[in-house]
C-alpha cells in the first residue's frame, strides 16, 4: 500500500508539472508568413516612344521617254535610264499599343507615328554633258502592325508586320545640253503613299523600376518599308514640244531605331 501511494504522488507530481509547462510561453520563433513573389507578365496597354535611323540601300530611279526624241535620248545615255538615290536620315516619334500573354506566348498589336527626315538630292551628268537632277524626301512614316514573341520572362523576341504609310515627294529635272544651262523638262510629286512593313526586334522589362505605377521595358528593332513606286511625267519646260520623259521612284527603306516604354498593367 505505501508503495502504491509513493506511485500515485509521483504520477501526479509529473502530471501537474507537465501542465504547467505546457502554460509558459514557447521560446521558438514564429513561422514566417510566405510573401508571393510578383510575375511579371507582358500583357497590358504601353505608351513610349522612340528615335532611330532610317536610309534605303535598294532605291533605284529609273527613266524612259515617251517620244521618238527623248526614248532617243535615254538610249544614248543623255538621260539614265537607270540611277541611283538614296535618301537616309533621322527618324523618331512614339508608339502605343497592347500585349497580351498566354503560357510563353505574346500577341499584340501597335500603331506608331514618326517624324523622317530622309532626303537626298543626286545628279547625274552624261559624258556629253547632259545633266539630270533628282530628288526625294520623305516627312513622316506611320504604321499599324501585329506583334508575336516569345518571352523568356522579361525578354521579349518578336516579329511584327503590317500596314505603312507615309509622306513622299518625288521631283526629277532635266537641263539642257547648251548654256545657259536651264531647266528644260521637270516634273514632281508629293503625296501621302501606303505600303507595308516588316520586322523583328527585342525588348526588355527592366526589374524592380516602375515609373507612374508603370512597368519601363526598353526595346531595339528593326523594320523594312515599301510605300510602293511613284511614276511621274517628267514634261516640257514650257511645253512647247510634246516630248516628255516618265521617271519611276522607288519609295522603300529600313528603320533601325531603339524605343522606351511604359507598360501599364500587372507584374
Amino acid at each position: 500500500m505505501k508503495k502504491l501511494a509513493l506511485l500515485s504522488t509521483a504520477s501526479l507530481a509529473i502530471l501537474t508539472g507537465a501542465a504547467f509547462a505546457a502554460d509558459l510561453p514557447s521560446r521558438r520563433a514564429p513561422p514566417v508568413a510566405y510573401v508571393a513573389v510578383p510575375v511579371f507578365t507582358w500583357t497590358g496597354f504601353y505608351i513610349g516612344g522612340n528615335a532611330g535611323y532610317g536610309f534605303s540601300d535598294t532605291g533605284r530611279v529609273t527613266t524612259v521617254g515617251n517620244g521618238a526624241v527623248t526614248a532617243a535620248n535615254v538610249a544614248a545615255g543623255f538621260r539614265p535610264s537607270s540611277f541611283g538615290l538614296e535618301p537616309e536620315g533621322f527618324v523618331g516619334g512614339g508608339q502605343i499599343g497592347y500585349n497580351y500573354q498566354f503560357g510563353s506566348v505574346v500577341v499584340g498589336i501597335e500603331a506608331d507615328a514618326m517624324f523622317t527626315d530622309l532626303a537626298r538630292t543626286t545628279d547625274y551628268v552624261s559624258p556629253r554633258g547632259d545633266r539630270s537632277s533628282f530628288r526625294q524626301t520623305q516627312d513622316y512614316l506611320g504604321t499599324v502592325r501585329g506583334r508575336i514573341g516569345y518571352s523568356f520572362d522579361r525578354l521579349l523576341v518578336f516579329a511584327t508586320g503590317g500596314f505603312a504609310y507615309g509622306d513622299v515627294y518625288n521631283r526629277a529635272a532635266f537641263y539642257n545640253f547648251a548654256p545657259p544651262q536651264n531647266v528644260q523638262f521637270l516634273g514632281s510629286r508629293k503625296d501621302t503613299e501606303t505600303g507595308y512593313t516588316v520586322g523583328g526586334g527585342v525588348e526588355y522589362a527592366i526589374p524592380n523600376y516602375t515609373l507612374f505605377n508603370s512597368a519601363v521595358t526598353v526595346k531595339a528593332e528593326y523594320l523594312y518599308y515599301d510605300l510602293g513606286r511613284s511614276n511621274i511625267v517628267v514634261g516640257n519646260v514650257p511645253p512647247t514640244a510634246p516630248n516628255s520623259y516618265t521617271t519611276r521612284f522607288s519609295n522603300d527603306g529600313h528603320i533601325v531605331r531603339a524605343g522606351l516604354n511604359f507598360k501599364f498593367g500587372g507584374f
